[in-house]
């Protein structure tokens, strides 16, 4: 049975469980940590407003790894898990403090906020559409979403929760035993399995048909002239598109977009490659009006600066992108492609949050 559209918010479980995944993550893109993803810096030729429209519809299934199939047991599982602070050291922090459904799944702050109520260094990313990634973090230290279910948990600015101790505590709680055997039968309850059924519940969590969505499909009234011609810029004077490419807007690549940080990103874990310097994964751009503030530092609090920014082409140094340069946006230019950026965003429905195992 196939779905009639991927939901606007986490899945439910009945909607989830008439997906037919038909593809894997692995074959959704080629970088993997220790490495860093090729992407061809160029412009691309004008074409025509059917055939763009052709390169951002949305999928009709929701890819999950061969090794980590879809069940609704693991999805229900994963999301108590989510929302479970008794997964940190404190008690007082869940995945969802970070990445909370009141914020576009993220935490509407410029920077996260750790163990102990400590600022964390970077801005927390949306999982919307995380089902898609390539590869995940800023920098791109960790190759998948099971990876990165247990980095947090255990990363000791974080939720400071040692795998072993979170093992410990989650077996003294006995309505989560008869869950983990339901999802992972002949595995039960392990680090292994935690981060399965996170990275799971996870994978549902997906964007819903926004008004550009509408329009892709036919309907011309469903966003404004103004978004159309931001369409346009974006698809080419402003150049957008070379980065954030395909229905959820991310090539999962790498840039240094020329922000004033010294945070080096990429280049942490790619030291000799000058153009991996202060470069940070591309960000898709579903929900985007509920995910400020921007970049990976939360440095640009509305989308009118992002504009600005990119029109300004960043700072000038060795690792800056070739694409960063000054563009010569009008105000109009930079007011349509503001206009288009909106049509991204859908009306979530309220993800309610589930009752935990006692």
């Amino acid at each position: 049975m196939m779905p009639r559209s991927l939901t606007a918010r986490s899945l439910s479980l009945g909607s989830a469980l008439a997906l037919i995944v038909g593809f894997t993550s692995a074959g959704l893109g080629a970088a993997l940590v220790g490495e860093t993803k090729q992407v061809t810096l160029q412009q691309k030729g004008p074409s025509s407003t059917d055939s763009l429209k052709a390169l951002y519809r949305r999928p009709t299934t929701i890819p999950f790894p061969k090794d980590n199939a879809y069940t609704p047991e693991k999805a229900a599982l994963g999301k108590k898990l989510y929302f479970d602070p008794r997964l940190s050291i404190s008690m007082a922090q869940s995945c969802a403090s970070c990445h909370s459904p009141s914020y576009g799944w993220g935490d509407g702050m410029a920077v996260g906020i750790g163990n102990g109520m400590h600022k964390l260094g970077r801005h927390s990313p949306t999982i919307v559409n995380a089902a898609w990634g390539a590869i995940f973090m800023w920098d791109g230290r960790l190759a998948n979403l099971e990876e990165q279910a247990l980095g947090p948990i255990q990363a000791a600015g974080e939720m400071n929760m040692p795998l072993d101790q979170l093992m410990e505590r989650l077996n003294t709680i006995p309505e989560y035993k008869p869950l983990f055997e339901a999802a992972f039968a002949k595995e039960g309850m392990t680090p292994k399995t935690l981060a399965k059924a996170i990275a799971t519940y996870e994978r549902t969590v997906v964007s819903d048909r926004a008004p550009f969505d509408a329009w892709i499909d036919g309907d011309e009234k469903a966003i404004s002239e103004d978004a159309k011609r931001g369409f346009a810029l974006f698809n080419g004077k402003a150049q957008c598109m070379t980065c954030h490419e395909g229905w959820n807007f991310t090539n999962d690549g790498f840039q240094d977009i020329g922000l004033p940080s010294k945070d080096v990103g990429r280049g942490e874990y790619a030291p000799g490659v000058i153009k991996m310097q202060h470069a940070f994964k591309t960000p898709g751009l579903r929900e985007i009006t509920r995910r400020a503030p921007f970049m990976h530092d939360g440095s640009l609090a509305t989308l009118e600066q992002v504009v600005d920014h990119y029109d300004g082409g960043g700072v000038e140094r060795p690792s800056r992108s070739d694409l960063m340069r000054p563009l010569g946006l009008t105000a109009q230019d930079k007011s349509d492609l503001v206009a288009f950026l909106k049509t991204l965003s859908s009306n979530l429905t309220p993800t309610a949050a589930p009752v935990l195992p006692r």
